[in-house]
This record gives C-alpha cells, sequence and structure tokens, in this order.
C-alpha cells in the first residue's frame, strides 16, 4: 500500500523547492546588491518556516493524539472522494 505524503511533508517539499529556486537567482546576481539582500531574506524567511513545519511534523509523528495536520489531511482526502 502507498503511502499518502501529509499536508507538512507537501509544503516541505514545496518550500524546498522555492528555496532552491531563490538560491540559484541569488548566485546570479552581484554580492551586496539589493537585489541579493532580497533573495537572502527571502531563502531564510523559508528556512524558519521550514524549522516550523518539520518541528510540527515530528509532533505529529510522535504524538497521534496532535490530530492537526491528520484533521486537515483527512477532510482534504474527504473532499476529493466526495
Amino acid at each position: 500500500m502507498m503511502e499518502v505524503p501529509s499536508v507538512a511533508a507537501k509544503a516541505i517539499e514545496r518550500i524546498l523547492e522555492l528555496s532552491a529556486d531563490l538560491q540559484i537567482k541569488r548566485r546570479a546576481t552581484a554580492l551586496y546588491s539589493f537585489e541579493f539582500q532580497e533573495y537572502s531574506a527571502a531563502i531564510a524567511a523559508y528556512g524558519e518556516v521550514l524549522e516550523l513545519l518539520t518541528g510540527l511534523q515530528r509532533e505529529e509523528l510522535y504524538s497521534p493524539s496532535l490530530g492537526l495536520l491528520g484533521s486537515v489531511e483527512s477532510s482534504a482526502e474527504t473532499r476529493a472522494i466526495v
């Protein structure tokens, strides 16, 4: 049986993709330029969100009674079936 990725796992994957794209763009810009600084700030923000999501994901794995992400995932699956 194939395991369905959780909402947190999907979000983490997407944020990693966005962060990688920005890192590529940042490498193509001049060091210390405004654009370089903007990309750096966005990459740092993605890092903070990843830290939060991975923490939630760990809590979901170790504490099934948390239910927060599981309930969101279940309701999305229910809507898809109906």
